[in-house]
């Protein structure tokens, strides 16, 4: 008797498709933020008084250029699996040490720019030597630079503001361009550009991800980890002497109390922008949205009245809240991927 119609299978059912793709958990994050900002900005305008004027957006621009123009190196170094809390003294150190030069050292400021930006790359590259030569962890390098580059500043001034002389080009990288534009908003856009190309056009770039994904890996595919984690803290080096220089524009002079935890903004916001701690992962675009989330909570709570002491509970919140958010949605996408 035949049996072939018994013995016949029926196919398995064709699964159905997704009506929208998979997002990663980069993207989601993105959205989130983009989401939030957006939330944020509607909510503000209605609560906190002159948060929607033109002069108010400067404001933000410019509390955000601070943090922006440091967090993209910060980017990278936490990408890369490492971590740099120096970045706020560095500021402070290098606003005193230009006008140091500028000033009663009489280097001129042509040359005590000069200086400054190549000090800051060589104490970058000190704490990177450390860390990638004698496996001590960033941490705790960047810890010892946080309270070198702080004492060293109030020890040369006392805890008292250097004034520099009045100079055109220096008052203009702290001022603003015709219509208010903040400067320092301007060069943290332009640098965000750079190292946009940085992170998805270049080997260096490349080897960035791959060093904070898996560094074993990394070496057997003959990257050189320890020049990527030395330039890596470079990059903070030189733009905190860049915030520095901004900073001495801005007050006119070195302040060795300037940047006060300037350092836990940009971890905040790398942090929010969904880049991870562990390494790995991160994108430009989320901690360019994350400087600006953290620099409107911060502007919302002044003009709300807050005690700004507070400040620091909501950057905790903040911290805390993004970190578990990283470990839900590399969770997530970990499951998916399986």
């Amino acid at each position: 008797m035949d049996t072939s119609l018994s013995t016949t299978q029926t196919p398995p059912p064709t699964p159905r498709r997704r009506l929208l793709p998979s997002l990663s958990p980069q993207n989601l994050n993105v959205i989130g933020l983009i989401a939030g900002i957006v939330i944020l900005w509607i909510v503000l305008s209605a609560t906190a008084p002159h948060f929607g004027t033109t002069r108010n957006a400067f404001s933000i621009l410019q509390s955000a250029a601070d943090v922006g123009i440091i967090a993209w190196a910060g980017t990278l170094v936490i990408v890369a699996g490492e971590i740099d809390i120096s970045v706020g003294p560095a500021v402070a150190f290098w606003s005193v040490m230009l006008s140091e030069m500028a000033g009663p050292w009489h280097f001129g400021l042509p040359i005590a720019i000069v200086v400054t930006l190549v000090g800051g790359a060589l104490v970058g590259a000190f704490a990177g030597w450390l860390r990638a030569h004698f496996g001590v962890p960033s941490f705790v390098v960047t810890l010892g630079l946080w309270l070198a580059l702080r004492g060293q500043a109030e020890f040369m001034t006392n805890a008292l503001p250097v004034p520099l002389r009045d100079n055109g080009f220096m008052d203009f990288i702290g001022g603003t361009l015709p219509g208010g534009f903040p400067v320092s908003a301007a060069v943290m856009f332009v640098l965000f550009g750079v190292y946009l190309f940085i992170s998805r056009r270049t080997s260096f770039g490349r080897s960035v991800f791959a060093v904070g994904g898996n560094a074993k890996a990394a070496i057997l595919s003959g990257i050189k980890v320890a020049r990527i984690r030395v330039l890596v803290f470079v990059g903070t080096g030189v733009l905190s002497a860049v915030v520095g220089i901004i900073t001495a524009g801005r007050l006119t002079g070195g302040n060795a109390t300037a940047a006060s935890g300037l350092e836990f903004d940009v971890i905040a916001a790398v942090v929010v922008g969904g880049t991870s701690l562990a390494g790995g992962r991160g994108s430009m675009l989320g901690t360019l949205l994350g400087v600006f989330f953290i620099a409107i909570i911060g502007n919302g709570l002044i003009l709300l009245g807050i005690n700004p002491f507070f400040q620091n509970v909501v950057s905790g919140v903040v911290i805390v809240g993004a970190v578990l958010i990283n470990l839900v949605l590399s969770r997530r996408g970990s499951k998916e991927s399986v």
